[in-house]
């Protein structure tokens, strides 16, 4: 505690020289001097309170007392204010006998007058008002107990008691839980990097364990290894054993041999056909080393022979100089140390061999020849992934298809919407925790996170409202009348400065209800409009060219100037903020325009609309395009979810369809089954798919990305009321 006060005390200290404060600064200062208990000073409360009785300052006595009801004494429990009263009743005391005591009696009789209409019906005050006109009042027996130094002393360490376990209770100054917050964070994060050294390290070993797999001429046979216990003679009668033995004890380094450098899998061994032996490698093997020590001979059975009888001889001549013999070895040893193995072909005609070494494993199983990540061509190592998914957790508290599900700016919370209009606001750091449920009795259609202050909601509805909600106080705080013409909000964007947002009000459709499930040509009619968030009044109305249209979706740059729309006759259209007027607009889909946002660099626009398309836009050449690609019916809707007896859902996109990573390379995508990754390329595919988070059941609807350092959060929100959470770690090059 003491050391967190500390470092508050600099951080103020460097408020006050920022702000030019130096008459407080030195004020600070002296009291910090005198100060020695680094924490909340119950003395000095106790101290103060007495320096007004024994200056008779009524009036600062009662402010005082008034700011500690305000600031401590409200947030307790009823069924401690009847001791607040007690303890209030007994000060007032104090300052009347200290008044008698010092022979003050004006200050006596001025206090029984200013506060008699607060205490004259008091019982416990009654007796109290005829003390100004006793001659004695210390030699009364009722009033006798007071004028003791027992009982001053008694009432004063009961207050200071009570002081102290009351602020042990109650929660410590923002400034303080900044203090802790920073170590938490700064725990967290040392944490973060000690488990991501272990998966790295983790990775390097398995890395090293695959490298070590292939390097099979680091791994020789038994008999190779022991070269250097084992005589000539020796080795040449156990390489003769082992190439006239049978295969029931092969070794597994000999399968890998084999195999080809591009097809060698780790932990799975090959398996023998019929067209290989370990006898036919052990000639081979044998007729490679017989070339190695005398290049000349010949591979007839004749030179056979005499080349063995000429190892015995010299191993006869080398049989008492020990050392001689052990120098040779080891630099035979050495050379096929040196040298990679190399599998001499032999001819059908004389080896009977049936197939070549390459072609008898050629019916291995093809995850033999597939890494993690999908092989290449050449059969090499696939590229390491971008991400790794380290867990995937599961928010179930909604009933019906989620709508909407957005992260707010801080990362910390999360608000989600289905379609019974059923709100939640919760938390999934360090646990999963619904902070606040939202019921609506009219149906919900948008919602869109507040940037400042970040705790505020903004909800559209379907009959012309705005509402904005505090999620800490859990109360709605305006309700804004938008347009009863065009009584659906489908979309709220809010200025990266929070003193502005965007809604897009559209009409009923053609049907007369809220919502219509087939999609009609004749674009419905929308407004735009820009309301103020200080003043909760309209602004201004954007002008929507060549006629008024329904926008569907909308998205702020970074600074706010530029503002993108999406709109029902398959137009995006571009706004200047500034001017608040239209700078471009172009014909971007066959249909609808289902979500838009910016890139991370804001150079380009990209859209997914009806037509099934992800497109990226130049922003500075009104309607190119510089990628497209076509996408599958479950990543840009509308969306279905079948069931039994021909039971059939069908929902029409209404919020984010895609959403990218921290640094702009990467983006998330709806699916069947799970939230798709797909990274950004300049070429063609436009979009490479690199991970597939899964664990859906029904079809993804909306998807959001929560980034922070190489750690984040991808959430994906299905049909079935079921939101995942999927932590990620990305992988640096």
């Amino acid at each position: 505690m003491g050391s967190a006060v500390e470092r508050t005390d600099e951080h103020v200290r460097e408020y006050l020289i920022y702000r030019g404060f130096t008459s407080t600064l030195k004020q600070l200062d002296s009291e910090i001097k005198v100060d020695k208990e680094k924490g909340f000073r119950v003395d000095k409360i106790i101290e103060q309170l007495q320096q007004f009785i024994q200056n008779f300052d009524l009036f600062g006595l009662k402010e005082y007392w008034l700011y500690l009801d305000r600031r401590l004494f409200c947030r307790l429990e009823d069924v401690y204010r009847s001791t607040v009263n007690k303890l209030r009743t007994s000060l007032y005391r104090y300052y009347i006998i200290n008044t008698i005591q010092k022979g003050n009696l004006e200050k006596t009789q001025e206090f029984f007058q200013k506060q008699a209409l607060e205490l004259q019906g008091q019982a416990e005050w009654r007796d109290w008002f005829i003390l100004p006109f006793m001659p004695a009042p210390e030699q009364n027996p009722a009033f006798s107990p007071y004028f003791s130094r027992q009982w001053a002393d008694t009432f004063l360490v009961s207050l200071h008691n009570f002081l102290s376990v009351l602020f042990q209770c109650m929660p410590q100054p923002v400034l303080l839980s900044f203090d802790a917050e920073v170590q938490k964070t700064t725990g967290l994060t040392e944490e973060n990097e000690q488990l991501r050294q272990m998966l790295f390290a983790l990775q390097t070993e398995s890395r090293d364990q695959r490298d070590g797999d292939e390097m099979v001429h680091h791994k020789l046979p038994a008999y190779v290894q022991n070269m250097d216990r084992l005589g000539d003679t020796e080795l040449d009668l156990v390489s003769s054993q082992r190439a006239t033995s049978t295969t029931t004890t092969p070794s597994r380094n000999f399968f890998f041999t084999l195999l080809p450098q591009g097809r060698r899998t780790p932990g799975k061994p090959a398996q023998i056909t019929a067209g290989s032996s370990p006898s036919q490698f052990a000639k081979s093997k044998e007729t490679v080393q017989n070339k190695e020590v005398k290049p000349a001979a010949s591979h007839t059975p004749s030179s056979d022979s005499a080349s063995s009888q000429s190892t015995q001889q010299s191993a006869n001549q080398l049989a008492h100089p020990r050392h001689k013999k052990i120098q040779d070895h080891e630099k035979e040893r050495k050379e096929l140390f040196s040298k990679p193995l190399q599998q001499t072909p032999e001819k059908k005609g004389e080896t009977g061999e049936a197939d070549s070494p390459a072609e008898t494993f050629s019916d291995l199983p093809d995850s033999c020849s597939k890494t993690c990540g999908g092989g290449t061509e050449g059969g090499g190592l696939s590229p390491e992934q971008p991400f790794i998914k380290l867990s995937q957790e599961e928010y179930g508290e909604h009933h019906s298809s989620i709508m909407h599900c957005r992260v707010d700016c801080s990362g910390r919370r999360v608000a989600s919407l289905d379609v019974d209009g059923v709100i939640k606001v919760w938390s999934f750091n360090p646990i999963i925790q619904t902070k606040a449920t939202i019921m609506s009795k009219s149906p919900l259609l948008s919602l869109e996170w507040a940037t400042k202050p970040d705790r505020l909601l903004l909800l559209g509805s379907g009959v012309g409202t705005v509402r904005l909600y505090d999620t800490e106080a859990k109360k709605n705080l305006y309700e804004m009348n938008i347009d009863e013409t065009h009584p659906r909000i489908l979309s709220l964007a809010c200025s990266p400065s929070g003193s502005s947002f965007v809604c897009s009000a559209a009409a009923l459709s053609r049907s007369g209800s809220v919502e219509s499930v087939s999609r009609l040509p004749i674009p419905i009619s929308g407004q735009l409009l820009l309301w103020d968030t200080k003043t909760v009044k309209q602004q201004l109305q954007f002008s929507l060219e060549p006629e008024p249209v329904a926008i569907n979706c909308t998205a702020f740059n970074h600074n706010g100037n530029l503002l993108v729309t999406g709109a029902a006759d398959g137009v995006i259209r571009l706004f200047d903020m500034q001017r608040y007027e239209s700078a471009m607009s172009w014909r971007a889909h066959d249909g609808e325009v289902y979500s838009v946002e910016f890139s991370y660099d804001e150079n380009t626009v990209f859209s997914i609309g009806e037509d099934g398309k992800v497109i990226q836009w130049n922003i500075h050449r009104c309607g190119v395009k510089q990628s497209e690609q076509a996408l599958a019916q479950d990543a840009t809707g509308p969306f279905v979810l079948s069931g039994y007896s021909g039971y059939k859902q069908v929902q029409v996109p209404r919020g984010r369809l895609f959403a990218f990573d921290s640094e702009g390379q990467h983006v998330l995508t709806c699916s069947s089954s799970g939230g798709l990754i797909y990274r950004l390329t300049n070429g063609v595919p436009a979009l490479e798919s690199v991970l597939s988070l899964g664990g859906h059941k029904a079809p993804v609807v909306t998807v959001d990305w929560c980034s922070a350092v190489d750690c984040g959060t991808c959430l994906t929100a299905s049909m079935d009321g079921k939101i995942k959470l999927s932590t990620l770690l990305a992988q640096k090059p």
